[in-house]
């Protein structure tokens, strides 16, 4: 067994771990990183974010084919080539994941492939292909992840039942695809299926779909994908899965719904848990919550000194971006700089056809805690450049501070929603006013206008809404 010592070891490389491994070689500490992977990349770039957007970019491609008869152009119903379709996908992610590796040896990084097992607060052993690794270290950074969550009564031995990470693969285009859960995973991988062929279900226990999401922006996307899924089950529960030689027969509890019905492949999109067991984690005085989440202080330092976390593995929102930011925050701790992680507004983008955006506080959020809000709407169906392309389908929404006009929150729906929901992060962390957002001069004919005219909307001088301020 090889013996090595750091600084830092970092054991998780997803975009959370490799920036905090990256950034603290900037700072010019002796980093290593520590993944099973062959490449630093996580489950954002192997099986999450990286492929399903590569995925529903194909969708929207087709579903824009199809749609161009309305404007006068037909192309002709497209033809799948699923093959094709995996290799495009995977040739994104070995590009991505090869890339990363590359800037981790430029930045002198030493990687090490395997599975990380804690001997202590300041130690580890990693078992990968070349062997075993024994490291010290000064500080290390868990940044482990999380995986899909099963439920026990779902979880069948059947080829025909999929998770995010299967779904992925893209095994076949099935005739009959059942989504259970009604939140961006199953949304979006069902809008991929869906737009490929399958007639897709999708079933949510709750009242309506993306739990926790603006009414008001879901509203917008319920009204699209109600056309493109074959059906949506609200307030119903999967009560069980069997196999047949048909396929899978599912179990509702529901009103108004079918008792069983049958699906070539079911889908179970519910969720994600954090990956907090970490082999050897009882060796260090590292606490972990009932949800299983590793607990952290603002610089993401846990309650064993020498240990930090983050991302998905260090609470909610399980979101990349979030991973990153935290990383840094870690980095600068470990560095010795006055850093905390305490951001007022963390972007979420669902990227269904159309997106949906928001940061902030959300309308839902405001009421719960007795908050006062002020609420300006502004609809695409008055943006010049949502009409160009087709897609008036669309509302922008702000959340101001009474009195001061401050920008509170964010929410956008529409095509590319999440391009231009930076812009409403960087005014809330900047402080600024629905008067700075009406005086910033935004380019025409674009959609990032209606960040614009919403605040034009809240003093009543819309140029493309007439709604008088009230009084």
């Amino acid at each position: 067994m090889a013996n090595e010592s750091t600084q830092v070891v970092v054991i998780g490389a997803g975009p959370g771990g490799y920036a905090a491994a990256f950034y603290a070689a900037d700072l010019g500490m002796q980093v290593a990183l520590v993944d099973e992977e062959a490449n630093p990349g996580g489950v954002c770039l192997y099986r999450g974010c990286i492929p399903s957007k590569a995925l529903l970019h194909v969708a929207k491609v087709i579903d824009e084919a199809r749609h161009a008869t309305a404007w006068g152009v037909s192309f002709g119903e497209p033809l799948v080539d699923i093959d094709r379709l995996r290799a495009y996908k995977q040739g994104v992610v070995d590009k991505l994941t090869a890339g990363v590796g590359q800037v981790a040896r430029l930045r002198k990084v030493r990687f090490l492939r395997g599975r990380a097992t804690l001997t202590g607060p300041h130690a580890l052993r990693v078992s990968g292909p070349d062997g075993e690794t024994a490291l010290t270290f000064e500080h290390a950074i868990l940044a482990t992840g999380s995986h899909p969550t099963r439920v026990p009564g779902l979880s069948i031995d059947s080829d025909r039942l999929m998770d995010s990470t299967s779904a992925l693969e893209i095994p076949d285009v099935p005739k009959s695809l059942l989504v259970v859960g009604g939140g961006y995973i199953g949304l979006e991988l069902g809008t991929v299926y869906a737009t490929l062929g399958s007639k897709v279900s999708v079933v949510e226990m709750t009242a309506g779909l993306l739990p926790g999401a603006d009414r008001d922006l879901v509203a917008v996307l319920e009204k699209r994908v109600e056309k493109l899924f074959t059906r949506i089950m609200l307030n119903t529960r999967v009560t069980g899965i069997t196999e047949e030689r048909k396929g899978l027969r599912v179990g509702f509890e529901g009103e108004g719904v079918d008792k069983s019905q049958v699906f070539d492949r079911v889908l179970v999109a519910i969720g994600r848990r954090p990956n907090s067991k970490i082999p050897g984690l009882e060796t260090t005085g590292v606490v972990v919550d009932p949800k299983g989440f590793i607990e952290t202080d603002g610089q993401r330092r846990t309650a064993e000194p020498s240990i930090f976390a983050i991302g998905d593995v260090a609470g909610e929102p399980m979101l990349a971006h979030k991973a990153s930011h935290e990383a840094r925050v870690a980095v600068e701790a470990i560095a010795g700089h006055k850093a905390v992680f305490e951001p007022l507004a963390i972007p979420a983008v669902v990227f269904t056809d159309p997106e949906i955006a928001w940061c902030g506080l959300t309308e839902a959020q405001a009421r719960e805690s007795g908050r006062e809000v002020e609420v300006a709407k502004f609809p695409w169906a008055a943006l010049g450049r949502a009409i160009t392309i087709d897609r008036p389908d669309g509302l922008t929404k702000l959340l101001l501070e009474p009195g001061t006009g401050r920008v509170l929150g964010v929410g956008i729906v529409g095509s590319g929603a999440g391009e231009l929901i930076g812009e409403g992060a960087l005014a809330i962390e900047m402080g600024a006013t629905a008067e700075d957002l009406k005086l910033t001069i935004h380019p025409h004919p674009t959609l990032s206008e209606t960040l614009m005219e919403s605040a034009e909307v809240f003093f009543g001088q819309s140029t493309h809404v007439f709604k008088p301020r009230r009084s």
